[in-house]
């Protein structure tokens, strides 16, 4: 008989780090790559392996988060199939979600009605291609509590990471610490060690217990890789798996075990670079495990003029439907749908989302630009950084970031 398994995945993320990305959407909500929503990577992820009853738990700012789910994820409810986002209800009292672990706590009414075997517990906000089903069932045979993910990282990386120590076996996690100064490296590959992914296999039962003891807990900050999986460890009761072990269809020799946590505007930004390269490190072309989502009803991107110094022109670039390139030329960047890029402009490493338009001889470099921004004619973004840097949100690394709706100045 085949094992029952309900998924939940954990989108309350406030991501602070984003902003402006975020001042008025949640993180799993920002929309990344052209055509999806960061949230698109993981249930496309759980929907290719065949996981159709899942548990979008919500919070912050999520009301476009709830209606690109509502619009997007429909599934069949004659085969009992559902992604349905839930909100903090309040249901043990007037308070929000205290924590990922305080999450689940307060939802398991809903693990309780579906009944599974085991609870699939992934983050919103990675971009990365898995197959889940060979995570449950590496977890299924192990007998486990919890199976954690874990990516392997350069040993010097430790201190940067929550880092799983693993025992002889390789399997056994003996502890789970957070950025640690004096790692071990693997019992197979010395110069290398586990970093957590943050998704999660666990047995129902396992996973109910352990909540329901640590929000008895007022010492507790009610985590689920700061609190419920160390307490799993220190019972011997938390596997590893090995994401370098998933094989996913269709996966290249390039792309193979890619993984971000797109957490600050740098990493955003350097992940949508990932894509655009002929090979690219993260490859949105792989149809045997196809990332779903809704763009809605545009037409094909156009192309026009094409004389003199007025062409319409991208290179190294993705460009989505509804996008006008009239006369300007794009490079480098990463078009959402509905932007006009008018003649003369130039773009350059640039991610521009929905609804912008760019006016004639403006340049634009090394930017991300939100929803529905006008760039004037003749404007200048990632020019002049002391500049933006007065008008603007400029990264660590110099990307100049545009929120949504911002006013430009020339």
């Amino acid at each position: 008989m085949a094992v029952k398994v309900l998924a939940i995945v954990l989108a309350g993320g406030e991501g602070k780090r984003l902003m402006p990305l975020t001042a008025d959407r949640a993180k799993p909500g920002v929309p990344f790559g052209g055509i999806y929503r960061m949230i698109d990577f993981v249930l496309s992820n759980l929907a290719n392996a065949g996981y159709l009853k899942i548990v979008v738990l919500t919070q912050y700012k999520s009301h476009s988060l709830d209606r690109h789910i509502s619009k997007t994820w429909r599934m069949s409810t004659l085969l009992g199939n559902y992604v349905t986002p839930v909100p903090a209800q309040q249901r043990l009292g007037p308070r929000w979600f205290a924590g990922s672990a305080d999450a689940i706590y307060q939802s398991l009414n809903l693990i309780n009605d579906e009944s599974p075997d085991y609870v699939i517990v992934f983050g919103a906000d990675h971009i990365y291609r898995m197959d889940p089903k060979q995570m449950v069932n590496d977890h299924i045979a192990s007998g486990a509590a919890v199976t954690v993910a874990g990516i392997r990282q350069p040993l010097s990386l430790a201190d940067q990471f929550g880092v799983i120590d693993v025992g002889a076996d390789g399997k056994r996690i003996r502890a789970f610490r957070e950025k640690p100064k004096d790692a071990q490296g693997l019992p197979d590959s010395p110069g290398e060690v586990y970093a957590s992914m943050g998704n999660y296999v666990f047995t129902t039962r396992a996973l109910c217990e352990a909540v329901s003891a640590d929000a008895q807990n007022p010492d507790s900050k009610h985590d689920m890789g700061g609190n419920i999986i160390p307490m799993l460890v220190e019972r011997g009761e938390a596997n590893v798996y090995d994401f370098r072990d998933n094989d996913v269809p269709g996966a290249t020799d390039r792309d193979r075990g890619y993984w971000r946590d797109v957490g600050t505007l740098d990493s955003f930004y350097e992940a949508h670079t990932d894509l655009i390269a002929t090979l690219p490190i993260f490859n949105l072309y792989n149809h045997d495990w196809p990332i779903f989502t809704n763009y809605g009803s545009w037409p094909p991107a156009k192309f026009v003029h094409g004389y003199d110094d007025r062409q319409g022109r991208a290179i190294d670039s993705m460009i989505s439907p509804g996008v006008v390139i009239s006369g300007a030329l794009v490079e480098r960047s990463v078009i959402s749908p509905n932007v006009r890029v008018n003649s003369w402009a130039h773009v350059d490493g640039a991610v521009i989302m929905e609804g912008v338009s760019v006016g004639r001889r403006a340049v634009i470099r090394n930017a991300i630009i939100d929803k529905n921004v006008v760039i004037p004619e003749g404007a200048q973004i990632g020019v002049d950084l002391d500049r933006d840097r007065k008008l603007y949100t400029v990264s660590d690394n110099g990307v100049v970031v545009i929120g949504k709706g911002q006013r430009v100045e020339i």
